[in-house]
């Protein structure tokens, strides 16, 4: 198994192989779907293989909304930026960070739940539903099934909120479109940053890191070149954390989580 397309670097590889790393080194982005659905069968296997990511204290925080018609499908693509691949997706997951599940629990229980105040139980309910979905992710590229995060579902969480029927303390943490791929699609697999950049040993070392940025500009600004699309990495990067404009309404997340019942002390 070659890791060439991973980085974009001839040179790259590795001594182990097996057809769960094939699956999660051929990963890509699919942003175009065929006609065909997902089926129940499908679905309840990306649930199960979901459920079966770790989870903080067994808290299991989090729920996922299957979102099959059309009609709400398109709304919520609206509420997403206007990616009208969400609409064209059999499938559209929202992946929700589900504080709301304990707080019933407790309210049954009569008993305080304080905790769930705190900004570490709210990052919980966020990391354990990332580690669900990606879950996910890679058993429907196992199905022969293709996938896209769509974090933008957080540009209007509270629309989405109304849209999806969330109870008090659920908050759509992002989206995945499922689909079949279609192979007219113009895309790859986008490298990486070199391991050197990313891998430390004992001890974080930031310059040694920060030497392979200007390789990896250099892939990338050729990766993206034969699709159609500017820039370099560093860029992308600059351009997007620029300021809370580029955020996308996003810089208020804060006020949003208090309002949606997750409120981080």
């Amino acid at each position: 198994m070659s890791l060439a397309a991973r980085y974009g670097d001839p040179s790259a590889a590795v001594a182990v192989a097996n057809e769960v790393l094939a699956v999660q080194l051929a990963h890509r982005s699919v942003r175009r779907f065929g006609p065909r659905d997902v089926t129940a069968d499908e679905l309840t296997a990306l649930v199960a293989a979901a459920q079966s990511a770790p989870s903080s204290s067994n808290l299991q925080p989090w729920s996922v909304v299957a979102v099959r018609d059309p009609g709400r499908r398109k709304r919520l693509s609206v509420l997403a930026g206007d990616q009208a691949f969400i609409a064209q997706a059999p499938l559209f997951l929202v992946w929700v960070a589900d504080l709301g599940r304990a707080r019933r629990l407790a309210h049954r229980a009569g008993t305080p739940l304080d905790a769930a105040d705190y900004l570490e139980t709210t990052l919980v309910g966020f990391i354990d539903t990332a580690l669900a979905a990606q879950n996910a992710v890679v058993a429907a590229r196992s199905l022969g099934l293709g996938t896209v995060f769509v974090g933008a579902i957080r540009n209007r969480l509270e629309e989405v909120a109304a849209e999806l029927g969330l109870p008090a303390h659920a908050v759509a943490a992002f989206g995945l479109a499922v689909g079949e791929p279609d192979p007219s699609e113009e895309a790859g697999i986008k490298p990486r940053l070199p391991q050197s950049a990313v891998l430390h040993h004992e001890r974080y070392d930031a310059d040694a890191a920060d030497a392979h940025i200007e390789v990896y500009d250099e892939r990338l600004t050729d990766y993206n070149s034969r699709f159609g699309l500017p820039g370099a990495w560093s860029d992308r990067v600059l351009a997007r954390l620029r300021g809370p404009e580029s955020l996308s309404g996003r810089h208020v997340l804060r006020a949003t989580l208090e309002r949606l019942g997750l409120p981080s002390r």
